[in-house]
């Protein structure tokens, strides 16, 4: 068994799977959780390698909050952990210097960023800002919650579909209004207090399989973090699935490390955190990230 450690104290196993390591690399099939097979694992160390030394607190605690969580335990103690983990990466010099990268946040408002149809007992929600690949915005959010309450508070909901209007689900956080929050502490109680993650993982509770997500396109950041709380995900074989908030220096803060690491585990989920890279469809659904790939039906622009 071999365990390499890169910058910020991050073990990788090549080949043995080992629960000491945030994963382990392998080039063979596998359908242990605990691995990922890449096509090199020399080139996967030198990127992985890159990456933890370009962001190296981001990746401690990324690999942290993901040792720190119980499957099995709360959502809302997971939520917590998550976000406190997040809030302190606001605070830091990685994210800093992205904002500085990036220039001033804006707020791009749109209208009906989420949209809503009753059919019957079935609830229809669809992101609705297609013209940004349905980027979740705060906007975004408040209007979700809105939807998603009428469905948590009427007993006669008794389904509720979640998608995406135009080419993707949703590409994640809006990144033009990144950083718009006044202090990390405001934005911590945001996301704690008015948590879309909570009230899905409240209607999966109540309805399992029948509060499903169909996603398609990209299904980046929250997009996934969220489709993860439904209790069936639909994906459309174009989907390109995927965790890129580490290049931002910040770790999943939609709930994903809560709803992606009762999925796939946490070593397939600090897999894509820490590499950054995307996956197909096919290998979401071998990995158990989604329940069954098939064509969906999507509203364009």
């Amino acid at each position: 068994m071999t365990v390499l450690e890169l910058a910020a104290g991050i073990r990788v196993g090549v080949d043995a799977p080992t629960d000491a390591a945030a994963f382990t690399l392998t080039e063979r099939p596998t359908e242990d959780r605990r691995s990922v097979t890449v096509d090199s694992v020399e080139q996967a160390l030198d990127e992985l390698g890159e990456r933890c030394k370009t962001w190296p607190q981001a990746a401690a605690v990324c690999d942290d909050v993901l040792r720190s969580f119980d499957p099995t335990g709360p959502t809302r103690a997971g939520l917590i952990t998550e976000s406190l983990a997040y809030s302190t990466l606001q605070s830091g010099p990685e994210f800093a210097r992205w904002l500085a990268e990036r220039g001033p946040a804006t707020v791009p408002l749109l209208p009906e960023p989420v949209q809503a149809r009753r059919d019957g007992n079935t609830l229809h929600v669809r992101f609705n800002r297609p013209q940004r690949h349905n980027a979740f915005s705060t906007d975004a959010r408040g209007a979700l919650l809105e939807v998603l309450e009428v469905a948590r508070l009427d007993p006669s909901v008794d389904e509720v579909v979640l998608g995406g209007n135009g080419r993707s689900f949703c590409s994640g956080g809006d990144l033009a209004e990144f950083g718009s929050f006044a202090d990390p502490a405001s934005a911590h109680l945001a996301r704690t207090r008015h948590s879309p993650a909570l009230v899905l993982d409240e209607l999966t509770a109540r309805l399992g399989r029948r509060c499903r997500a169909e996603v398609h396109g990209q299904v980046l950041g929250s997009g996934l973090e969220m489709a993860c709380y439904c209790g069936w995900v639909s994906a459309h074989p174009d989907a390109t699935i995927g965790l890129p908030e580490l290049a931002l220096g910040l770790i999943p803060g939609a709930g994903g490390t809560v709803s992606i690491t009762r999925r796939i585990g946490r070593w397939r989920t600090a897999y894509l955190v820490l590499s950054g890279r995307t996956i197909d469809a096919a290998t979401a659904l071998a990995w158990g990230l989604v329940d069954e790939v098939r064509p969906l039906s999507v509203t364009l622009p």
